[in-house]
């Protein structure tokens, strides 16, 4: 029965979902933290630091993602690896298609807008990322440029 309940109410969070429109995908490029993964059994994982974001850099909708690394002067250490990014819309549904020279997977996009990205992938992981923005603490309260 608890089952039951978990599966129906995921359901219902993702009907309750807005759907995701063509303009809303340009909302992707920037820096992402992840907040939390819900896995399928309805635990949460709740990341509370995190010492990466992920970087998108999307345009008509090819594009890729970095990991990337805060600094505490508001820059980001960044290194060569990436994965390829395509956006795509099957059906009124829009895809993440991640490729690497080693792999390729997809996330779905179920809610996408300035401040918030929700996608699950084809294990039924649910990832909820917060947009986020750069670490700035410079000695004597500056501020970099």
């Amino acid at each position: 029965m608890k089952k039951v309940i978990t599966i129906f109410f995921i359901l219902l969070l993702i009907a309750c979902n807005k759907k995701v429109n063509p303009s809303d995908i340009t909302k992707i490029n920037g820096y992402w933290e992840i907040e939390k993964v819900i896995l399928p059994d309805g635990t949460e994982k709740k990341y509370t630091i995190n010492e990466t974001f992920d970087y998108f850099k999307v345009n008509n909708n090819k594009g890729f993602r970095k990991k990337v690394t805060p600094q505490l002067d508001g820059t980001f250490l960044v290194n060569d690896d990436s994965e390829k990014v395509e956006i795509k819309e099957v059906g009124g549904i829009y895809f993440i298609n991640y490729s690497t020279s080693f792999s390729k997977w997809k996330e779905k996009i179920l809610t996408i807008d300035d401040d918030k990205l929700v996608t699950i992938n084809d294990a039924k992981n649910e990832y909820h990322y917060k947009k986020a923005s750069s670490i700035n603490i410079l000695p004597n309260g500056k501020t970099n440029k």
